[in-house]
């Protein structure tokens, strides 16, 4: 059965999106998950069943065919309690030299080997000479739902994530690193949306990313309308057993992926990277203390600006045009994250732990009353 999408239950949203609604919509960006759900014992001395619930995501900017193709990027944190690997490079270099990866915290060792045994196994730099790089390895918590202390995710399930990233329509909700997420107390996950954004006679597409995993229930808005407040009494997740941990209402994590064609430097792309947060806060994020709201932006633009050996000429778009990129980039956002709980279905996972997912009759009612939907 196709997984509906916020639009497709008439929730109003500001912009004109591409083509797929996707960061796909952005020529050259292909997107890949592979999505570990398995209730197994053969990990189970007690022969219970254990709970299995995370994935990985593989997002390469230019596709993975034309391996190593460097392409502007920045990044931004709005709280740092998370981790992005790479970004240290990112910021010295002004270059994203590798797919980003989006998993489980305790698997972003594996997944980072494992890129490096990939780029090994198929020359990704096209080289016999000696080469360095910095994997980019994005995280969020997935431990209420799933065995994340078992460290089920393998070499195998990152090499199927790499193989599976296509152009084209993708999947949402319960799928690659976003699996085992919630957010704002309801069941969470991977969303997406892109907008095409008007500068003078050109446009360009801005897309999103989301690993979404965050937020305080009764803060949810969407549409403007206070959506945690009016579903405030109904049940949207279920805890019944240990572990027990200091986790505190709120607590999580964000991470966001922007990807354009507009031609942006840098010091732009962290400029369009800050612009992440007036999306969360569209939504409901606060940057909780407990939560890693980490953002990467990169252009497709400027193709030949990565060169060892030569000077080389890029075109950019001067900071007096992009506020209709901030813009689109804020919009992308707020949807991709209401995509997300949307698309994402209720799912139960260690422990009898269960996220609810986003009851769409209810939301449909609250928006409804204050007459913020589509019903055309």
């Amino acid at each position: 059965m196709k997984k509906l999408r916020a639009r497709d239950l008439g929730i109003l949203f500001e912009g004109i999106p591409g083509e797929y609604n996707s960061i796909t919509d952005v020529k050259g960006v292909e997107v890949g998950y592979s999505t570990i759900i398995s209730d197994d014992i053969s990990f189970s001395a007690s022969k219970n069943p254990i709970k299995i619930r995370t994935g990985v995501t593989a997002i390469f900017p230019v596709g993975k065919e034309k391996k190593f193709s460097p392409v502007y990027a920045n990044w931004y944190s709005l709280n740092g309690n998370g981790e992005m690997t790479g970004t240290t490079w990112i910021t010295e270099s002004g270059f994203l030299e590798s797919p980003i990866m989006l998993t489980n915290t305790n698997s972003v060792g594996t997944v980072l080997d494992s890129v490096l045994k990939w780029y090994v196994d198929i020359n990704w730099y096209k080289t016999d000479d000696w080469w360095y790089t910095y994997p980019v390895v994005g995280e969020t918590f997935d431990g209420f739902l799933n065995d994340i202390y078992g460290f089920h995710v393998k070499e195998k399930h990152v090499l199927e994530a790499i193989n599976n990233a296509s152009s084209g329509v993708l999947e949402e909700g319960n799928v690659g690193g976003g699996t085992g997420m919630m957010s704002f107390g309801f069941k969470g996950g991977t969303g997406t949306s892109s907008r095409i954004a008007r500068i003078k006679d050109t446009s360009y597409t801005v897309g999103a990313l989301v690993q979404s995993n965050f937020g305080i229930k009764k803060n949810l808005t969407i549409a403007g309308v206070p959506i945690g407040m009016e579903l405030k009494d109904f049940e949207s997740s279920i805890f019944n057993g240990p572990p027990t941990s200091r986790r505190q209402e709120g607590d999580g994590s964000i991470i966001v992926v922007i990807a354009t064609d507009a031609p942006l430097l840098p010091h732009q792309l962290k400029r369009i990277a800050q612009r992440v947060t007036i999306g969360i806060g569209m939504v409901g994020g606060r940057g909780a203390n407990g939560s890693g709201e980490i953002f990467l932006a990169f252009s497709t633009a400027n193709k030949d600006a990565f060169n060892r050996n030569e000077n080389t000429q890029v075109e950019t778009i001067s900071n007096d045009q992009m506020t209709p990129l901030f813009e689109a980039t804020a919009q992308v956002v707020e949807e991709s994250i209401i995509n997300a709980m949307v698309a994402a279905r209720t799912m139960e996972g260690v422990n009898g732990n269960t996220a609810v997912a986003l009851p769409h009759d209810l939301l449909i009612d609250a928006l409804q009353n204050y007459n913020r939907l589509n019903i055309e």
